[in-house]
């Protein structure tokens, strides 16, 4: 009897036995068909836009590359050139070094600021409000947002024209524009508010109550935001790490403007490749990039289990 029930449930069936099915079966039925359809759109987008370009990438960065194009011939050749150059393996090291400094730096700036709207503001009308304030940069074009710093950062700039008027300095600082620094000044700046959302939402989501229990059982802020806050922000800081990871690593633009090509990314070579038409070679670049990018984003979520946190 046991096993006829089972085959019952497991077994949908149509026509004139139709009428047996109980109401939960048919409704188990129609949750399946729900999420197959709410799925579908998704997966599509997925196979078309991701898996399938993905693919493409990996096989033509094993085609054949000459001088002036490339050809449907499998080899290796492209991918020995690329990890027995030592000019790009620097580059991957540059882009790691300045992704490790933007990562802590976005961290270091954005986590008080997260910390004070979530925790501090009660109005929820004033979170949202200076939340919005900090997209506010967002409302104008990313070029601008990164060509705005070279007047601020150049040798005849509004920095080194301050310091020299307070006396701290009696030269320009040479090293603020074009160069390593001003990169990571202009990314920092740019993706900090990746931080900042994640951790502003993953803090106001403590409950007040279990705070002030602690106030009244006489623990002192540091012990709060050491046992309580930062434990339970930590999924924030997970999901604004793999915001700005994603972004930082696949960065070409604000090193190209705010570096003059000294500052030499794995985004940065992909361009040129391309702009050479040496598809092979950026496919290698490319497919590099997205094993990094794959690796960080794993290793983040081994951190915290967000599914279980969020």
């Amino acid at each position: 009897m046991k096993t006829t029930s089972k085959e019952t449930l497991s077994t949908p069936v149509f026509g004139a036995d139709a009428s047996a099915v109980s109401p939960a079966v048919m409704r188990e039925t129609k949750d399946r068909r729900r999420a197959f359809l709410l799925l579908t759109p998704g997966v599509l987008w997925m196979l078309l836009f991701m898996l399938l370009p993905l693919g493409m990438v990996i096989y033509v960065s094993f085609w054949t590359q000459t001088t002036f194009a490339v050809k449907p011939e499998l080899t290796t050749a492209s991918w020995e050139r690329f990890l027995s150059s030592s000019t790009y393996l620097t580059a991957i090291g540059t882009t790691l070094r300045v992704w490790v400094i933007v990562l802590l730096a976005t961290l270091i700036v954005g986590y008080p600021v997260a910390l004070f709207i979530g925790l501090f503001v009660k109005n929820r009308t004033l979170q949202t409000a200076l939340l919005v304030a900090c997209v506010i940069p967002f409302w104008t074009s990313f070029l601008i947002r990164v060509i705005a710093w070279r007047p601020m950062l150049g040798t005849e700039g509004a920095i080194n024209i301050i310091l020299m008027k307070l006396g701290i300095i009696s030269e320009p600082l040479s090293f603020l524009l074009f160069s390593e620094f001003s990169v990571i000044v202009g990314m920092t700046q740019i993706y900090c508010v990746f931080m900042v959302g994640p951790i502003t939402f993953m803090i106001a989501r403590i409950d007040e109550s279990v705070i002030e229990a602690a106030r009244d059982l006489g623990a002192s802020f540091g012990t709060i935001f050491r046992r309580i806050v930062l434990p339970l922000s930590l999924p924030g800081v997970i999901v604004g790490t793999i915001f700005v990871s994603v972004m930082v690593l696949g960065e070409f633009a604000t090193a190209a403007s705010l570096s003059g090509r000294k500052v030499n990314l794995l985004g940065n070579i992909i361009v040129s490749q391309v702009g050479s038409l040496k598809w092979a070679f950026a496919a290698v670049a490319g497919v590099v990039l997205t094993i990094i990018i794959t690796a960080v984003i794993a290793l983040a979520l081994r951190v915290v289990d967000l599914r279980k946190e969020m």
